[in-house]
């Protein structure tokens, strides 16, 4: 049997089975291997009935000493009780609607029974068992202490219960399945780890503590370890393969563009702008990341760069996410550079054959300096005369791939440059960007007023739209954010079409409303977003599609309905919409706060404005796992590591990584294995 085989030759796996396992995202048997258990069970001690303490989760064996059957409710339920007996006392054990046990539960039967001891009601003192996770009836032959053990408490469904993970994951190692080594042998035993399938087994079914610890260490060892191998080596390809552009010193065009600015760069963008100087005067190809919080100027450090490619003789290409950010700057960068006689074009999926066409022409005989465009960019048919430098905006909605293939659209390796203004906590940038060097910009440009951030109830929403109305009628514009699009059977939360509904035909019924959300068709989302932008819209009522937006400076009131459903980053995002111009701008946060998180999470939203600490609590609240998978497409999620609990695994990975790409023949061996498990994120990977 191989790891990429379907889950459908697992033995105990029919086809009903095997659509429920797909629906959970397994369909090979590597998936089914890496179906981790959540948590386990400790089976591993066996307590005297007599000496049971309320509330804690115990395991005990014992004799059946009587079963009683009774129906309850009008539809006759099935109640199963056992007394169980141990010499030392008694215990009552229920089950529900399981009339198939009662043949099983014959009096002088042994039984071992794992689940939450508490006073029986009505028991004289007597204790009963709920909530149970382990039960089994022991053969003649069989003692209770050979049942003793660590259990797996897998991820489950109602039609994929525990007992159906544990029969088939325990039935794979019946089974001949090769699970080759991925961790050079140096490596292994310098770092003390357990060969790869010991490691597999354990983590399924460890005997002790010990052995699970061991396990989880090899595995979360070798997650990362991959992951950091794959940037090195991207990282590597990049520096020593292909040869990059030297360009010279700061000339008259970037002293011109530096003079005509309306402001002085703050400490930390002529920081940021020095270091991209160097790497771009330097014959290794620059891969930067400038992480700057919402609002911090990051994109005049991007037109410096451009500038400096064009001064050069070289392109510069400017790729934003949407269609309306990227106009923005396209109208922003000719206001500023057409007057030094720089050339700049805007590439987009909207444009006719013809026009398209004309553009490809203009940006293939050197006719444009600068492009600025979408994912229109990356399309086949574009070729640059000499691409000296790539900007991508708000990386983590493109990844690897996409800047790979951008990368291509020239003859020569151009310096590339990632703005994100999605604040990532040091352990995430190891990990994820690993490939980048780093620059921040924490500072705001003088004059930007922090945004005011309130927390209110549900009941003050009246007096809030009543506020939100002045400030329109003021001359200010406002957003309005909501979790859900439409109306969910399933969920109570208004949506964004009802409260649109609501506030246009409501208090908000003079003022042009628009609504926005992410199922409407690309073309009427810009225009919306368009119409907002030229304040022909005042109130915008959206979803969350507007994390990446617009540039709207006369926005200045923002209200989020129930905002305990996002995570801090995106609220953070969301707010980052507003404060872009002098006025002073005020986030409104409504919410029940039902629960202890939800009330920490938005009490630290309304202290603070700073990105860097909201992502190092959201990444403390939410955890790792969905915070790395958002953060960049072309990164497999973590399965069983966590940045947080095992920064010191992350940091011998990372050791262990750099080792690695020092050692040519250990480099030979993990090669394939990096090519074969990140083949779409890691493009030719093998060439290096």
């Amino acid at each position: 049997m191989k790891l990429t085989d379907s889950i459908q030759y697992v033995r105990g796996v029919g086809p009903k089975k095997k659509a429920e396992l797909n629906r959970l995202g397994i369909r090979t048997v590597y998936d089914l291997l890496t179906w981790f258990p959540r948590t386990y069970e400790d089976q591993s001690v066996l307590t005297k009935i007599g000496a049971l303490k309320p509330g804690e989760r115990e395991t005990v064996a014992g004799v059946i000493m009587n079963v009683t059957e009774r129906q309850a409710g009008r539809r006759g339920m099935s109640i199963l009780t056992a007394l169980i007996g141990d010499g030392s006392g008694f215990l009552q054990v229920t089950w529900f609607n399981q009339k198939f046990l009662k043949k099983k539960l014959v009096t002088g039967k042994r039984v071992f029974v794992t689940g939450k001891a508490e006073y029986a009601y009505g028991g004289r003192g007597q204790f009963a068992m709920s909530q149970l996770s382990g039960f089994q009836i022991l053969e003649d032959e069989e003692s209770p202490e050979a049942m003793c053990g660590i259990l797996p408490v897998y991820p489950a469904t109602d039609k994929l219960p525990q007992k159906f993970f544990r029969k088939i994951i325990a039935g794979l190692w019946q089974e001949d399945f090769d699970l080759p080594e991925v961790i050079p042998k140096g490596i292994r035993e310098r770092f003390h780890l357990l060969a790869r399938r010991e490691a597999f087994y354990k983590i399924h079914f460890p005997r002790d503590f010990a052995e699970l610890k061991a396990a989880r260490n090899r595995l979360a060892f070798e997650e990362l370890y991959l992951i950091q191998c794959g940037l090195m080596v991207l990282k590597k390809q990049s520096r020593e393969k292909k040869k990059g552009i030297r360009h010279l010193l700061n000339s008259e065009l970037v002293r011109k563009l530096e003079d005509n600015l309306p402001f002085t760069l703050t400490e930390d963008q002529s920081k940021v702008w020095q270091e991209i100087c160097r790497d771009m005067e330097s014959p290794i190809p620059m891969r930067r990341l400038v992480q700057g919080d919402v609002g911090s100027g990051k994109t005049v450090v991007a037109m410096l760069s451009l500038v400096k490619t064009v001064e050069n003789g070289y392109q510069g290409a400017l790729m934003a996410p949407t269609e309306i950010l990227a106009s923005q700057h396209y109208e922003g960068f000719c206001r500023q550079l057409e007057p030094l006689g720089i050339r700049i074009g805007f590439l987009s999926g909207r444009l006719t054959k013809k026009n398209r066409e004309a553009m490809y022409g203009a940006i293939e005989n050197h006719e444009l300096d600068i492009v600025i465009g979408t994912h229109a960019l990356i399309q086949e048919g574009v070729h640059f005369s000499k691409l000296g430098l790539v900007v991508t905006d708000e990386q983590h909605r493109f990844g690897i791939a996409q800047r790979a293939e951008l990368e291509k659209k020239g003859s020569l390796m151009p310096d590339v440059l990632v703005m994100t203004a999605t604040p990532i906590p040091r352990t995430m940038t190891l990990t994820v960007y690993g490939d980048l060097d780093v620059s921040l910009i924490k500072q705001l440009p003088p004059g930007r007023q922090p945004i005011r951030t309130f927390l209110r109830q549900p009941d003050r929403r009246e007096l809030i739209y009543q506020y939100v109305l002045s400030q329109l009628h003021a001359g200010r514009q406002a957003y309005v954010v909501c979790p859900l699009i439409e109306m969910n059977e399933e969920s109570p939360l208004p949506s964004a079409e009802e409260i649109y509904d609501e506030l246009r035909y409501g208090i908000f019924r003079d003022v042009p409303v628009g609504l926005v959300h992410g199922r409407m068709k690309p073309a009427e989302k810009e225009q919306v977003m368009q119409d907002f932008y030229e304040d022909k819209i005042k109130l915008l009522v959206s979803t969350t599609v507007i994390e990446v937006g617009v540039n709207v400076p006369n926005a200045s009131i923002m209200v989020i309905e129930n905002a305990e459903r996002f995570g801090l980053a995106q609220l953070h995002q969301l707010r980052g919409r507003i404060g872009r111009g002098n006025y002073q701008s005020f986030c409104i946060l409504v919410s029940e706060m039902k629960t202890e998180n939800a009330k920490e999470r938005l009490s630290i939203m309304a202290e603070t404005t700073d990105g860097f600490k909201l992502a190092e609590e959201d990444l403390k609240l939410r955890g790792p796992g969905q915070f790395f998978g958002s953060m960049q497409h072309g990164l497999p999620d973590l399965k069983i590591a966590d940045v947080l609990k095992d920064m010191d695994i992350l940091l011998a990975a990372r050791r262990a990584a750099m080792e690695t790409m020092e050692n040519r023949e250990d480099v030979r061996f993990v090669l394939p294995i990096l090519a074969l498990q990140y083949q779409q994120q890691f493009l030719n990977i093998t060439d290096t």
